[in-house]
């Protein structure tokens, strides 16, 4: 407990000077939330325009997407809150050699190096996010029970910390590249095939973006469970198997790529 007394305090003293370093910048904190809801509008015009011309994709109605579309975004904001700036910001770290200073503190250098930077636009975004759930929900007369919301709410933990772990493992190849910076932003573009419905699609396809690289589990699950389209277990117990796999693998891959770095200095 006294440990994680120190870990929560240390999280609390990132949060405030992420606070500080945001509103030094008002003009650029509300231009990045600005722009992140005019992209959200154009996935929801997206939206219109594709049923327009069709009444479903596979069993999707129109409204079932635009909480498709909320929930992926919902999740993709809870992410770059709290891992993305980090993920895109290793590189410099091993370039510059600043990582050297954070090796050297007491505290668990993933644990810095994940969590140092805190995107205070992006929780803005997530509740627009929730607002437009909520309004398809209206819209398809849903009426989820506490623990529909429980499952929908501990999935997109899940689906976070899946896409924290893929792109972590990515940005960890700086190790060898110093620069990783596009492969990682690489990576963040699939997150716009996770507002699309599994059943859109089919073959290797569908299995490597739902195996490989996970990206419709993260959203459609837990979408599901609010829409009440999810009829068993195995679909749930995959995207969290699937999260315990990637998280494993990606504090492997830590370990091993700093065993190899030697500093700037070297």
């Amino acid at each position: 407990m006294k440990r994680l007394r120190r870990y929560l305090d240390l999280y609390a003293a990132l949060w405030k000077n992420s606070v500080t370093r945001e509103m030094s910048f008002k003009g650029n904190f509300l231009l990045w939330i600005v722009v992140e809801l005019l992209w959200f509008g154009l996935q929801l015009c997206f939206i219109s325009v594709l049923y327009s011309q069709t009444e479903h994709i596979g069993s999707w109605t129109k409204w079932q997407m635009v909480l498709l579309v909320g929930a992926s975004n919902f999740i993709q904001q809870l992410y770059q809150a709290f891992f993305l700036t980090n993920c895109t910001n290793l590189s410099e770290l091993v370039r510059t050699g600043k990582l050297d200073f954070l090796l050297l503190l007491p505290v668990n250098t993933r644990f810095l190096v994940s969590l140092r930077v805190v995107d205070l636009g992006a929780f803005v975004n997530a509740l627009f996010a929730v607002c437009v759930m909520a309004f398809a929900a209206v819209k398809l007369n849903l009426h989820p029970t506490l623990g529909q919301f429980a499952g929908f709410a501990a999935l997109c933990v899940v689906g976070v910390l899946i896409h924290y772990s893929l792109m972590f493992i990515l940005a960890t190849i700086c190790f060898w590249t110093v620069r990783a910076q596009g492969i990682v932003w690489g990576y963040y573009n699939l997150f716009n095939i996770a507002r699309m419905p599994d059943e859109a699609f089919r073959g290797a396809f569908k299995a490597v973006f739902t195996f490989a690289l996970p990206v419709l589990l993260v959203s459609n699950v837990p979408t599901r469970v609010l829409a009440d389209k999810i009829y068993s277990p195995s679909a749930w117990l995959l995207l969290v198997g699937v999260a315990f796999v990637w998280l494993a693998v990606s504090e492997w891959f830590w370990r091993f790529s700093v065993r190899r770095y030697t500093s700037a200095s070297s």
